[in-house]
């Protein structure tokens, strides 16, 4: 299985074969923002017309099939933080204020939409079809080496009752190994996190390093007993046609979202 692209007139976006719910790792392709946001801008605080991201989920609730009022979404600090929600929080972000700070959010709650956004650090959806749990990651390097992916997986063992072996990960676009290049302090995190292992995470470049931010969350995935892992190979810094990325453009662009659909329990 892996991570397909999709396309309804203009809109594109992609999807992991082995999720079984409404989901999608959304691109720059299909919306109505203009300027450097064009078009398909998911970011609120971003100097938008709030009416143009507004209609921007509105296509893409067409095309998933949810209603965006329904939808809630992560105050991101480049934290470890997981938040559990349910029907009360829906409109979060987008028609009312989130109040806790998180990177990823988790929920049972049939019919909550999560979204979590990116403009090159790691977007990761995780899927119980048993439980019928979900959850919506930002993972930047400092969250990642926080092991945030680990967090999401035990908050929706311990509040939902999943179990690691069932549930479905997919790891959408970031900032690739060919792109991300840091000084030593990022490695040397990934060492503390996954001791020898990082080091096949790690490429020296020179005086610096690039880091495979996709791999090092894989490994944390695996560490936590969870199997079907689904990875993108796109680069949002490779693509910034196709992508948003702060290390190409700085602060003058869009949010990509990472956004699934909770079912509930037996979706497989």
């Amino acid at each position: 299985m892996s991570v397909i692209i999709n396309r309804i007139g203009k809109l594109e976006y992609l999807t992991a074969e082995g999720i079984s719910v409404p989901h999608c790792f959304t691109t720059r392709f299909g919306g109505v923002s203009e300027g450097h946001l064009s078009s398909l801008n998911l970011g609120i605080h971003r100097g938008d017309q709030p009416e143009n991201v507004v209609k921007n989920y509105e296509i893409l609730g067409n095309a998933l099939g949810f209603d965006i009022e329904n939808l809630v979404f992560t105050r991101q600090t480049h934290t470890n933080i997981v938040r559990v929600v349910d029907g009360s929080n829906r409109g979060e972000g987008l028609f009312r204020e989130v109040e806790p700070e998180c990177d990823a959010l988790v929920t049972n709650t049939p019919g909550v939409v999560l979204a979590a956004f990116t403009a090159d650090c790691t977007p990761i959806l995780l899927h119980d079809p048993v439980t019928g749990a979900v959850s919506a990651v930002h993972a930047g390097w400092r969250g990642t080496v926080g092991d945030i992916v680990g967090n999401a997986v035990r908050a929706m063992c311990e509040h939902f009752g999943s179990r690691p072996e069932d549930i479905r990960a997919a790891i959408g676009p970031n900032i690739g190994v060919c792109c991300f290049e840091t000084h030593e302090d990022v490695p040397n995190a990934v060492r503390a996190v996954l001791g020898e292992e990082a080091e096949g995470f790690i490429v020296p470049s020179g005086e610096k390093f690039r880091v495979d931010l996709k791999g090092v969350n894989a490994a944390l995935l695996r560490r936590c007993g969870v199997k079907d892992i689904e990875i993108s190979c796109d680069c949002t810094a490779c693509r910034p046609d196709r992508f948003w990325s702060h290390r190409r453009v700085g602060n003058d662009r869009g949010s990509l979202a990472a956004i699934i659909v909770c079912e509930g329990g037996d979706t497989k």
